[in-house]
């Protein structure tokens, strides 16, 4: 299991409530996208998380990546954007997944007034019309749904990067310019720094009582973190959370 493997399971376990007017809103938000690509020339991908699908939009910057779609919509049958991602180079991929998720688990953190606040920045390397890898900002929006505040759409932005940014990845919140670096928060981070302990420990084949003894707390706070480290993993016991925490390269 890898990041992307857990975003599906998380995304395909909200809850969204009944009766809301998603088709309509769907559409506004699709003007939005759409909007995205022509104004920036920008890739907008427009995905709903409910149903698992996407509206990719493609602007100018789809001719510099050999993209010969630019002005059209492509509606397709997933939450991933298959089509960009084979240009992307593969280890920048592999952690724009793992930075999704870290982001996703940031935004649910925060309180359900201020999650719209935050996007997340990026830089990636994408394969060009001449086979060479150039620079790409990405960003990423999550649109949330009431009355629980699911994550419902997600809106990812690929475009020239005409400027750069202090960091790899960077959590913007809008409202006040504030950068969160997300390499250097443990709050954006999938398991903490105490997790991660227990999670070595067990993985070196220790009891709960002998980690408890190890780190100097209780039994039960040891059966806590057990708990929460499966929840983040979204695995069913220890012996596939340390195989997922490796592949991640958290442990």
């Amino acid at each position: 299991m890898n990041a992307i493997d857990i975003l599906k399971k998380e995304f395909s376990k909200q809850d969204f409530e009944k009766g809301q007017p998603y088709a309509e809103m769907l559409d506004r938000y699709k003007d939005i996208a759409c909007n995205y690509a022509r104004m920036e020339n920008a890739i907008a991908v427009l995905s709903d998380l409910r149903t698992n699908t996407s509206y990719i939009y493609y602007g100018g910057f789809s001719q510099t990546l050999g993209i010969d779609k630019s002005g059209k919509e492509n509606k397709v049958s997933s939450i991933w954007e298959e089509d960009v991602f084979k240009l992307i180079h593969p280890d920048d991929l592999a952690g724009k997944h793992l930075q999704e998720l870290c982001f996703s688990h940031f935004i649910k953190r925060q309180h359900k007034r201020k999650r719209a606040d935050y996007y997340l920045v990026s830089k990636l390397r994408m394969k060009n019309s001449m086979n060479s890898y150039i620079p790409v900002l990405h960003r990423i929006f999550y649109i949330t749904v009431p009355p629980n505040c699911a994550l419902w759409l997600a809106l990812c932005l690929y475009s020239p990067l005409l400027f750069d940014i202090p960091a790899k990845c960077l959590i913007i919140n809008s409202t006040n310019g504030q950068m969160i670096e997300l390499d250097k928060q443990d709050d954006t981070k999938i398991l903490s720094v105490r997790e991660k302990q227990v999670l070595s420990l067990i993985d070196r084949g220790l009891t709960s009582k002998e980690i408890a003894g190890t780190l100097s707390i209780s039994i039960n706070t040891v059966s806590r973190h057990r708990q929460e480290i499966l929840g983040k993993l979204q695995v069913k016991n220890s012996i596939e959370a340390c195989r997922v925490a490796k592949d991640l390269k958290l442990i």
